[in-house]
């Protein structure tokens, strides 16, 4: 694929948290097993320290609430789930990134209340303040979050880009249902393809 410039580009990873894809945090039940499976957040790790290397912006989106979630409107069944399971709590271990993944002291981290990254929070502002036009996405759930927040990043007019190995979903074919959908909306790529272009080097194999 053509280069990328890396000095334009953003990495968005989502919802890599413990309450989200950790092994006891509360949405285990839902995605654990397929983060397990895919090597997701390895391979999020391996592309997030690269795409840092080359120069790309790196951001965190988090979702965070409250205590007591005053700011959480569950008008969908899976918000509901955050108020029954009292998780998601800005300051507690379940919030916070997971280890493996953790951000640099460089990168940014973008807290919102609702399912996509854009909705109500400093996304936006953050990348077109950073003179930045490229944006790929690394996450869970491709098929809710990330699907979410790329349909909007391709409204917005920015190129867009997922990585089809670095998101996973509840299982693998709502995952693939989800590529399936954006493919029509954005470049549907691996991780190695994105390094490969950021660094203008010819992908391995």
């Amino acid at each position: 694929m053509p280069t990328i410039d890396p000095t334009r580009t953003a990495l968005i990873a989502i919802h890599l948290q413990h309450d989200i894809v950790g092994a006891d945090g509360a949405f285990a039940p839902f995605f654990r097993a397929e983060v397990e499976r895919t090597g997701v957040l390895d391979t999020s790790a391996r592309v997030l320290a690269g795409a840092r290397q080359a120069g790309a912006k790196i951001i965190y989106t988090r979702v965070a609430f409250k205590p007591g979630h005053p700011d959480l409107v569950a008008n969908s069944p899976l918000l509901g789930m955050v108020a029954a399971n009292n998780c998601l709590l800005d300051g507690t271990p379940g919030a916070a990134l997971v280890e493996s993944a953790a951000p640099a002291d460089t990168d940014t981290i973008v807290t919102h209340t609702r399912i996509t990254g854009f909705h109500a929070s400093a996304l936006d502002v953050v990348l077109r303040a950073g003179g930045i036009d490229t944006v790929a996405f690394v996450g869970v759930a491709t098929n809710i979050s990330v699907e979410g927040t790329a349909r909007i990043a391709s409204e917005l007019g920015y190129r867009t880009i997922v990585l089809s190995d670095a998101c996973s979903a509840g299982s693998e074919a709502a995952h693939q249902a989800s590529l399936e959908s954006l493919n029509l909306l954005a470049e549907v790529i691996t991780a190695d393809d994105l390094l490969s272009a950021l660094t203008g080097e010819r992908a391995a194999g």
